[in-house]
């Protein structure tokens, strides 16, 4: 009598999944280099046995990511980085190896090029990248290759997850890649650009709304079939 409920209830906790996605997506739509991320929703059969119908159940347990390339916006920073095309850059917190696409770094009192979260730009062999302080031009020219003073220094490291739809956000605009990486071939790194979000709050406004109402047709549905059920006990108990 309630195999309408508890396939209700498992749409219903993966649209509030959703919803919490996209407001994530609206909360962030103005951070360098977030990508947008939604739910993707499964279904699986459930057997009853004996002979019973089966129960076909939703569930949104996965994450998606939107890798669309956000707009790119000159400011001229010499440590404002933008990737354009495929990649990410690398950065280490706490000596674990993460992925990023916001590219606004700045350099720490020892020179080492870092986030604004203190998080450790890598070059390409996964080493962190350092400017020597007191260092007057600092370029970075489209392959990555960082020079102060007309002397390289290193090579700044883009890669891409071997599994890009596998990719699992850990924070804000940082991944992680639990399939391993490989490097860019060809990599395209703008100087003096930051990437903004690839967030567009129109659409995910009009995403809100529509899982808005599918949550409460669903809370609408279970509401009747909980009437439903009980109109059934009262006329067995009379």
């Amino acid at each position: 009598m309630t195999d309408g409920i508890y396939p209700t209830l498992g749409r219903q906790s993966g649209l509030l999944r959703e919803m919490n996605a996209i407001a994530q997506n609206i909360a962030n739509a103005n951070t360098t280099g977030y990508r947008g991320g939604g739910m993707l929703f499964s279904e699986f059969v459930v057997d009853t046995g004996n002979g019973n119908p089966s129960v076909s159940m939703a569930h949104a347990n996965v994450q998606t990511t939107n890798l669309t390339q956000g707009a790119l916006e000159r400011t001229g920073g010499a440590f404002d980085l933008a990737i354009e095309g495929d990649g990410f850059f690398q950065v280490d917190r706490n000596g674990q190896t993460f992925l990023t696409r916001a590219g606004a770094f700045m350099t720490g009192p020892d020179g080492g090029v870092v986030t604004p979260e203190g998080d450790a730009l890598l070059d390409a062999g996964g080493a962190p990248v350092f400017v020597p302080p007191g260092s007057n031009a600092v370029h970075v020219s489209g392959d990555g290759t960082l020079s102060a003073d007309g002397q390289p220094l290193a090579q700044i490291g883009l890669v891409m997850p071997v599994a890009p739809d596998r990719l699992a956000r850990t924070a804000g605009t940082l991944f992680e890649a639990g399939d391993g990486t490989v490097p860019v071939e060809t990599p395209r790194i703008l100087q003096g650009f930051l990437e903004a979000s690839n967030v567009n709050p129109v659409l995910e406004i009009a995403r809100m709304i529509t899982v808005q109402n599918a949550y409460e047709l669903g809370q609408n549905f279970m509401t009747q079939e909980d009437e439903r059920v009980r109109s059934i006990f009262r006329l067995m108990e009379q």
